[in-house]
């Protein structure tokens, strides 16, 4: 009798390990297919542009040529680097907001620590204003920004000293200077992320720090920043990425420099230039037209795009690990 009972309990046992695999395995594969349909619809367009930039021109009007070219070309590369002056630019764009991103990082951490630590005057007023950072867009107050910096002046020391304000348009100060004093694109939503993760931080280290010997300030330094190197990683690529894709400011206040945005958004008319210059040369096809083949000027279009996203996927590939550190921790203090 007892045999039978324990053969009974070792069936319905077998059959609940088998169930729970079956499930198991069921909701893995169904798991699997939600990720490669999400990554797909993610990846599909810029996989898309990059097999478009490597086709030629016949393979672009080939109807039997999908996805894989024919005949693969770097000229199209070759082209929008002419076009864009792709080296000049890089250089230039590389060089402004890897100087804006550490201004503003530097100021928005300052800036987050204090809202997380310190108790001072209206406090709650100015983490408000803060907030509002984040909520007004940045073209509501583009003429006073545009006023602000063309006469910009302190006190009016430099017009008592000179008898002239100074014109920080076309100028890099301009979009440094906003970026120093916490002002620069998107600085509210920096300052709101540093903010929820230094308050997630045991104070216990703080009064170690001071119990040891160690001022505000180095207590900062030497114990807060380290701690939260993930997350100044985090805002650090996205204000570079933001940045290194902004018209809005580069178009106010850079006109005169060669940014990768601004060579980006004109390549369309600059290769209806090319198009126009080479077809009364006779080298197009012979006939002249004003207008370049809308389906060449968006594989033009997609060729600048990729060039323009080359660095910032380096960028997110070198930083990654920190970057993905840096959300499951705010996901767990926030």
């Amino acid at each position: 009798m007892n045999n039978k009972k324990t053969k009974e309990w070792g069936s319905i046992s077998n059959d609940y390990f088998v169930k729970k695999a079956a499930a198991d395995a069921i909701y893995k594969v169904c798991r699997m297919i939600l990720l490669f349909g999400l990554c797909f619809l993610i990846l599909q367009p810029l996989l898309d542009k990059l097999s478009v930039s490597f086709m030629s021109e016949q393979d672009l009007y080939d109807g039997t040529v999908i996805s894989i070219p024919r005949t693969f070309t770097l000229a199209n590369y070759s082209l929008a680097s002419t076009l864009m002056t792709y080296w000049t630019s890089l250089f230039q764009t590389l060089f402004i907001v890897l100087g804006s991103a550490v201004l503003q990082i530097s100021a928005c951490t300052l800036a987050g620590y204090s809202f997380a630590r310190f108790k001072f005057p209206l406090k709650n007023f100015w983490f408000f204003c803060v907030m509002l950072i984040i909520v007004v867009p940045p073209q509501t107050i583009m003429s006073s920004l545009y006023l602000n910096f063309r006469f910009f002046d302190i006190l009016g020391l430099a017009k008592l000293l000179s008898g002239q304000t100074i014109n920080l348009l076309n100028n890099v100060l301009g979009l440094f200077l906003l970026s120093a004093t916490g002002m620069g694109l998107k600085s509210g939503l920096y300052i709101f992320m540093l903010r929820q993760y230094f308050r997630g931080m045991p104070k216990e280290l703080e009064e170690a720090a001071w119990v040891d010997g160690c001022g505000k300030f180095k207590t900062f330094i030497r114990i807060m920043l380290p701690d939260a190197m993930p997350m100044l990683t985090s805002c650090f690529l996205f204000s570079f990425v933001w940045q290194w894709t902004d018209s809005f400011f580069t178009t106010l206040f850079l006109t005169n420099y060669k940014m990768l945005s601004k060579g980006l958004g004109g390549l369309s008319e600059r290769y209806s230039q090319f198009w126009a210059q080479a077809n009364i040369a006779g080298v197009g096809g012979g006939g002249v037209s004003a207008f370049a083949p809308v389906a060449q000027t968006q594989m033009m279009i997609a060729t600048g795009m990729l060039m323009c996203l080359a660095p910032l996927i380096l960028l997110y590939l070198v930083a990654q690990k920190a970057f993905v550190e840096s959300l499951s921790q705010t996901g767990i203090k926030m």
